[in-house]
């Protein structure tokens, strides 16, 4: 049922937000005969954030762009045709996937809890209200952009969000990005390859400040041979107008006051949960400093029967975690409830430049700064002869680390900057899970040519 003309619905599962875990979740239970209402306050984003305005639009106009003969405004309007068209097919499938199970309802509109197990729900387009009770509730809407505290930046009208900007057919002529972590990164590469003129501002003294320094130089290096001007400890001071383009973003960096045009101004200084107006305080559940909504190792609120799924309860905000998320609460409602947040290890993450740069575990920094005694390998990818497959596909850039304890031989982490690195850290991310170590790997027999059999050569060069 896609709508249901009842003024009242009793459930045995409300979700709030159409998000990754939460869809699975009320499917999987749906399957199972409970009833369901999935409320999702915009039928824009049936299927959640990943699909609509997160990994796959972004991922597909970076592999458009990757297959690019030339830069230009034309080539980049496709590709956003082309990304728009599968974020609706996607989007269509989802609301599908869910309308068609006959105990579960999709409510399009705003939710508001008014006590522990009551959920208001106002229908878009004055379709009037649904009151929901359930007797179990999962809160799952997400986050949002953070917007700089930056005099003149919401007023100048050229300032956007990651969302605003897929959406936006013209290529910016000249597109400054606030902020160099992984967000605003993955969107300077993705428009400096379409041909945009580019410009990142961090305020630290380096990019991805997380990552060990060979790692995040190789980055820099990498960004600044795709078009990509990144300048660190630059504090943005105000966005105003001076000059030929509509915005001049002012900035301080090293005591002295510079300055760079702007046809248009991304805002990616982090993201934050969507709370607001949710009614979390009636419903007596409560949120941690940060905003988010606190929860347990078991993903249970201030209030046990009410679970928060996704970027919303303050984890690690990718899609995947969100999925395991599911798999928690899945296990609470109908499984034996042992499954925690504490059994995850070994995540991996990726940032989607060219190549990409995929990450788990330990920085050798990091490892270091614990007490562990490590060794440690390094290679250049344009140094590896045992990796044919960079070059088949003409991308030898990059370099490919790893950390492993120096007493048993166990991987503690690794840095893949390379073509298809976003596949081959899974490969390590499955080691370090089940205790394969690090000469195990090295000795592995791997399919040729692939990115995969560098572990061959890089495991071979620890010291």
């Amino acid at each position: 049922m896609s709508e249901d003309d009842d003024t009242s619905i009793a459930a045995d599962l409300a979700v709030i937000g159409f998000g990754k875990g939460a869809k699975t979740l009320a499917a999987t239970l749906g399957r199972k005969g409970k009833r369901v209402v999935m409320i999702e306050q915009s039928a824009q984003m049936y299927g959640g954030t990943c699909i609509n305005i997160g990994c796959v639009p972004t991922k597909s106009l970076v592999y458009q762009a990757e297959q690019l003969s030339e830069r230009n405004p034309a080539a980049y309007r496709r590709a956003v045709e082309n990304e728009l068209a599968l974020t609706a097919k996607l989007r269509a499938d989802n609301f599908a996937m869910l309308d068609g199970i006959e105990s579960v309802s999709v409510l399009t509109g705003r939710a508001e809890l008014v006590d522990p197990h009551t959920v208001k729900v106002t229908l878009v387009d004055g379709g009037g209200t649904v009151v929901v009770s359930a007797e179990h509730l999962v809160v799952s809407t997400g986050s949002e952009p953070r917007i700089p505290d930056v005099p003149g930046l919401a007023d100048s009208g050229v300032m956007v969000t990651s969302t605003d900007l897929l959406a936006t057919p013209e290529l910016p002529r000249r597109l400054v990005v606030l902020g160099g972590g992984y967000v605003g990164l993955e969107f300077a590469a993705m428009y400096a390859a379409y041909g945009s003129e580019v410009t990142v501002l961090e305020r630290h003294s380096e990019i991805l400040g997380q990552e060990d320094d060979d790692v995040a130089a190789c980055a820099r290096d990498l960004l600044r041979e795709n078009g990509v001007t990144v300048v660190t400890d630059a504090e943005v001071r105000d966005v105003g107008t001076d000059g030929d383009a509509p915005a001049t973003v002012t900035y301080q960096r090293h005591g002295a006051l510079e300055s760079v045009y702007a046809d248009v101004i991304l805002a990616a200084a982090g993201r934050r949960p969507v709370t607001d107006g949710l009614g979390l305080d009636a419903a007596g559940i409560d949120l941690t400093d940060a905003g988010a909504v606190a929860v347990d190792d078991h993903l249970r609120t201030s209030q046990p029967h009410v679970f928060a799924m996704g970027d919303v309860n303050g984890g690690p905000q990718f899609t995947y975690v969100s999925l395991d998320d599911y798999r928690i609460v899945l296990d609470q409602l109908a499984g034996s409830g042992t499954r925690s947040t504490t059994d995850r290890r070994a995540v991996p993450y990726t940032l989607f430049m060219t190549p990409p740069l995929a990450r788990v575990g330990l920085t050798e920094r990091d490892a270091r700064a614990a007490g562990r005694r490590v060794r440690v390998a390094a290679l250049p990818v344009a140094s590896m002869a045992t990796v044919p497959r960079a070059r088949i596909v003409d991308e030898a850039r990059g370099m490919m680390k790893v950390v492993v304890d120096a007493d048993d031989d166990v991987i503690l982490g690794a840095a893949l900057l390379s073509y298809d690195s976003h596949e081959v850290i899974n490969v390590v991310s499955l080691a370090m899970r089940h205790g394969i170590t690090a000469t195990q790997l090295r000795d592995e027999i791997y399919t040729h040519p692939s990115m995969t059999e560098a572990f061959n050569q890089l495991l071979g060069a620890l010291a």
